[in-house]
């Protein structure tokens, strides 16, 4: 047996007796030993793409709502710096990845040789591990080398403080496809029981106790994790949750969905400081809450890895793998005037909405209240999470995730394929145009690829809405051609070329007719920038009303 499919045979056996189950390819001469592995292993499940950054933002999706370890493979050269987006949005969202870079053997680097860039420590400080696995000999040793190796990788990208992406470099001599021949130097099988390494996870740490007090508020951003114990928490202390929808939190009597705009009202913010906030995860979608977290008397963020927590407001005065919450003496005034102010701009921002026809804040609140529970709907990093902060109501039996690691519009159509085909259930993305646009690759599926249930609903405003909601707006001259960019494509057409059924509504009592179905399908919406940045203002203007009106 050659080497190289000597080291794929048993780096891939060895992945799959860890539990591996998922593996995207992007397909390459360099990768072929992997390739063929990975293709004649019963045990997985192949997707192919033939985009590398649509295919590593896959990987992203399916590892992301799995929260499994995917393996990502791609040949050598610039194959693997198409890659980076996505690691890096797997490293600062702690998205398990393990990507196996194929590459040129050392005598052909620094050559000139084709295809043949430096891969060592290609993605940096984005990846919780890296190793150069050398090229294979046949020799003994070499076995416990590579089952070690894959252990190793798989654990230390699984966790369970802090997993993100494992970086494998995997040189290769020619061959690269299997000579005929099964002899070797030492037994390529593993160990029947199980993985190579059993790694044991170390006992839960000891819990930071919060001294009793009603005055206290739970806060849930993306990324959290034991959302459903901490709500519990703080439904019997009394305490308001603020969630974002990706947070997982929005759901029961205490979520209040309109804090965004409870705490822009400063007469509101100055009477609501807490003695206490306990945050999970990563906020970032509030720019009034974040500047309300720097007010807190206490501010305890509950982080799995305690080498790397989220702490943009620089505001946290302790951190803790676990906190228990007591329940407090006393009575719940602190909640029922949350509860007060938040039904009052609740109504308020609804009937704006109501009366405004369809909008972007409108499509987010209605989508979200006509998917069937066990749904998942994917949202683009851009407006779309946003109008889901303001606008979504609370709400069970949903589960919305983002990519908001780097919050960038990068791969969005890919994750939410990846994310679909990890889902038990159907499944939605909402996104806008330029992130639909940016990653349309993520539409071509071959003919034996496994296809997602996945409805993609596309606000399409004809450029970047976003940007008419921030102060470039007001730099009317350069503003359409370098922030709104205008594009003029029509997503018909786009969904034609690949063959995806498409849906144009344009009514609001159209959309529920519309996301029926099954299969990939796109739904576009059209609205208008200039329209929907006046919407958000009469929408905040009008929640501050019927605040202060309470006050």
């Amino acid at each position: 047996m050659n080497p190289a499919t000597a080291l794929a045979t048993v780096l891939v056996d060895e992945l799959a007796r860890c539990g591996l189950t998922d593996v995207v390819l992007a397909p390459g001469s360099r990768s072929t030993p992997l390739a063929l592995a990975v293709h004649a292993d019963s045990r997985i499940r192949l997707h192919v793409r033939v985009d590398e950054r649509s295919a590593s933002f896959l990987a992203l999706g399916l590892a992301r709502r799995s929260e499994r370890p995917v393996a990502l493979i791609c040949t050598s050269g610039t194959a693997a710096a198409n890659f980076h987006p996505a690691v890096i949005e797997a490293h600062e969202s702690g998205v398990p990845l393990l990507v196996l870079t194929a590459d040129r053997p050392p005598e052909l680097r620094d050559t000139g040789a084709s295809q043949t860039i430096d891969q060592i420590k290609l993605y940096g400080a984005a990846v919780r591990w890296f190793s150069e696995v050398g090229v294979p000999e046949d020799r003994p040793g070499q076995v416990a080398y590579w089952r070690s190796l894959a252990c190793r990788a798989f654990q230390r990208s699984l966790g369970p403080y802090d997993p993100g992406p494992v970086h494998l470099n995997v040189p290769f001599r020619e061959p690269l496809i299997p000579d005929g021949d099964t002899s070797w130097c030492e037994s390529l099988e593993g160990d029947a029981a199980g993985p190579w390494v059993r790694a044991r996870v170390a006992s839960p740490p000891v819990a930071l106790h919060l001294q009793p007090t009603r005055r206290g508020v739970l806060v849930v951003g993306d990324g959290a994790s034991n959302v459903r114990r901490y709500v519990a928490a703080a439904g019997m202390a009394g305490w308001p949750v603020l969630s974002e929808p990706n947070g997982g939190a929005r759901y029961g009597d205490h979520a209040m969905s309109a804090y965004h705009f409870l705490l822009g009202t400063p007469e509101f913010a100055d009477r609501h400081r807490p003695e206490v906030v306990v945050t999970l995860g990563r906020p970032s979608l509030s720019r009034p809450l974040l500047n309300w977290l720097k007010h807190a008397d206490e501010h305890v963020v509950v982080a799995r890895d305690m080498t790397r927590w989220p702490d943009p407001t620089r505001s946290a005065t302790q951190v803790a793998q676990e906190v228990e919450i007591p329940i407090p003496a006393g009575d719940d005034d602190w909640l029922h005037s949350w509860r007060r102010a938040d039904t009052a701009a609740r109504g308020a921002i609804d009937e704006v909405m109501d009366g405004a026809g369809l909008s972007e804040p409108r499509l987010a609140r209605d989508l979200v209240d006509a998917l069937p529970n066990g749904s998942l709907l994917f949202s683009g990093s851009s407006m779309p999470i946003r109008d889901l902060d303001q606008a979504m109501r609370p709400r069970r039996g949903l589960r919305i995730l983002a990519n908001r690691g780097a919050a960038g519009i990068d791969g969005v159509v890919s994750t939410a394929m990846g994310a679909a085909l990890s889902h038990n259930g159907p499944a939605y993305a909402l996104m806008g145009d330029l992130t639909f646009l940016h990653d349309q690759n993520g539409l071509i599926l071959g003919p034996r690829e496994p296809r997602p249930d996945l409805c993609l609903v596309v606000v399409n405003n004809d450029g970047g809405g976003i940007f008419s909601l921030l102060p470039q707006a007001a730099l009317r001259d350069p503003f359409e051609r370098i922030f709104g960019t205008a594009h003029g494509v029509d997503l018909g057409y786009v969904a034609a070329s690949t063959g995806t059924p498409y849906t144009f509504v344009n009514e609001p009592g159209q959309l529920s007719k519309a996301l029926r179905g099954e299969g990939l399908r796109i739904v576009e919406v059209r609205t208008d920038r200039e329209s929907n940045a006046d919407l958000h203002a009469m929408m905040r203007d009008a929640a501050h009303g019927a605040i202060r009106d309470l006050m």
